[in-house]
């Protein structure tokens, strides 16, 4: 879409300067998409089209799953059961399953990088804790340089930088961090937990849900499963960054607020998961030039990408727990795979199915 409207149509850009924006982006933690986006608008006027490119670009998103966040609760205050979205759970695993194979298509081809995904896989489903998988990236990013460092190479110093973004970036996460920490403050808690979200992910929003999986629902049981799973089919059909999960999840986290409570949620959310990306758009653009041939950064996208898709599989793994094992839940699991796998049919005509399907059956 972007090399359709903004290169060919509008000819904002060429398709080199795309390809480059794009690469920058996948070596950041942070929505691709969304951060590519943001790095086009920096480009053609700076700063301040960049934000307004960033906010116009994740609104229509965020403000659908703001919306269906309220529904959903108050659906559910009187029926409990969900019915209406009782297929939602094993269709958003069949999404998770599908992102995982497609992960794997693009990033996993060398003997190291299937050691790092199963490795990855293995300790995050038996240890489940949200300050593994920085750790996991980070080994995944340092094993991937050693392996392929390359012998002769010398790394020129970056000179000039101006740091007051990354700053900035990092003074958010500490503050939040020990703010949460001291007051137990609900609001400050979530903020952390998502900003800190935003800041390590790699790989998409497949990469983001597992975290917010196993923060927002075992541990802090802001959600049920069953409510998560739902927010998880239901942004398939939307517009936009699969990121905006992170809004549906913050307004759910405060429903017992009300309604006021909820959209205070969503702007949480909303603000905490897309800042992060926006703040190292901000800061790595400028140098972008300089830093694009820097080798240890070249050497370790291979290793954090492979400890991402294992990530993605745990994700499946996970998600697929508290889904009830019952033959139409498992025939619209394998059927959700089955249209992603063989055919084109968008992502928004799955989810209709299976809405209209739990009211036949």
């Amino acid at each position: 879409m972007f090399q359709k409207l903004l290169v060919k149509k509008k000819k904002f850009i060429n398709d080199d300067d795309l390809k480059e924006l794009n690469s920058l982006c996948s070596m950041l933690p942070g929505p691709t998409s969304t951060q590519t986006i943001t790095a086009i608008g920096f480009k053609i006027g700076g700063p301040t089209l960049a934000f307004f490119t960033l906010a116009i670009w994740v609104l229509p998103a965020c403000l659908i799953m703001t919306f269906f966040a309220i529904i959903i609760h108050w659906y559910n205050i009187d029926n409990p059961k969900l019915d209406f979205l009782k297929y939602m759970q094993p269709m958003a695993v069949g999404f998770i399953i599908y992102a995982a194979y497609q992960i794997i298509q693009m990033f996993i081809s060398k003997t190291f990088h299937w050691i790092l995904l199963l490795l990855s896989a293995i300790v995050a489903i038996i240890f489940q804790t949200p300050y593994l998988f920085p750790i996991l990236l980070l080994i995944g990013g340092i094993i991937s340089n050693q392996v392929n460092k390359e012998k002769g190479v010398k790394v020129k110093p970056i000179k000039n930088i101006n740091w007051s973004n990354f700053i900035l970036f990092l003074s958010v996460l500490l503050f939040a961090a020990i703010l949460g920490a001291f007051t137990q403050n609900k609001f400050s808690l979530l903020f952390e937990n998502t900003y800190r979200y935003g800041s390590i992910v790699f790989g998409g929003g497949f990469v983001l849900i597992p975290l917010m999986f196993n923060q927002f629902v075992e541990i802090k049981q802001y959600l049920t499963a069953n409510e998560f799973l739902a927010g998880v089919g239901l942004v398939q059909a939307m517009p936009g960054p699969v990121f905006s999960i992170a809004t549906y999840c913050n307004a759910m986290a405060l429903k017992e607020l009300g309604i006021g409570g909820q959209l205070i949620g969503a702007i949480i959310g909303t603000i905490a998961i897309f800042l992060p990306g926006a703040l190292l758009i901000f800061f790595v653009y400028p140098i972008w030039n300089k830093i694009k041939n820097f080798t240890p950064i070249k050497n370790a996208i291979e290793g954090i990408n492979a400890a991402s898709a294992g990530l993605v599989i745990a994700s499946a793994y996970l998600l697929f727990k508290p889904v009830v094992l019952n033959q139409p839940n498992m025939i619209v699991l394998l059927l959700t795979l089955f249209l992603l796998l063989t055919t084109r049919v968008p992502s928004p005509v799955i989810v209709i199915i299976c809405i209209l399907a739990s009211f036949i059956y």
